[in-house]
């Protein structure tokens, strides 16, 4: 299974439109939040389901703030992640994901990509595919991988 894990496009979609062309078929779209009415354009181009949630940008949106579902036989908690407070720590946000038992936490707001990987719990920011703010400034995107045990594995990749 191939999840492909992006956030923060606001509204430019170019470089989703490019990964999504160049890593080939997907059986997941997540976006993390902020996509800024480009619903459609996302979910039009994924060629697959998607889950999206709303972000701090996304005024006026019908999308959800939060939502949990299943990968494989991981729980996956999606979050924007700005009611958690995250551009501070991910101390919150990880707090609320254990008392919610999930496995997987997937948000966005700071721009910066993380991995962190915990006995119990990972953490996964794409960071930004469109405005990125960590020290290289590259667009970054997570690609999920489920093998054939079950078991994810996530690779940052940049633009």
């Amino acid at each position: 299974m191939r999840i492909l894990i992006v956030s923060d496009t606001h509204r430019r979609n170019e470089n989703f439109l490019r990964v999504v062309d160049k890593i080939g078929p997907l059986d997941l779209v997540v976006h993390c939040g902020d996509v800024e009415g480009s619903e459609y354009v996302i979910s039009e181009a994924a060629g697959c389901p998607v889950e999206i949630v709303q972000g701090n940008n996304d005024f006026f949106s019908d999308l959800p703030k939060e939502k949990e579902f299943m990968i494989g036989g991981y729980k996956v908690w999606l979050t924007h992640g700005h009611h958690y407070y995250i551009s501070m720590n991910n101390e919150m946000i990880k707090q609320e994901a254990r008392a919610r038992e999930a496995d997987i936490i997937m948000c966005g707001h700071t721009h910066k990509p993380v991995i962190d990987r915990e006995a119990d719990l990972t953490l996964i920011n794409p960071g930004s595919i469109s405005f990125p703010r960590q020290e290289n400034r590259k667009p970054s995107y997570i690609l999920m991988e489920i093998d054939a045990k079950g078991e994810a594995h996530y690779t940052l990749n940049y633009i």
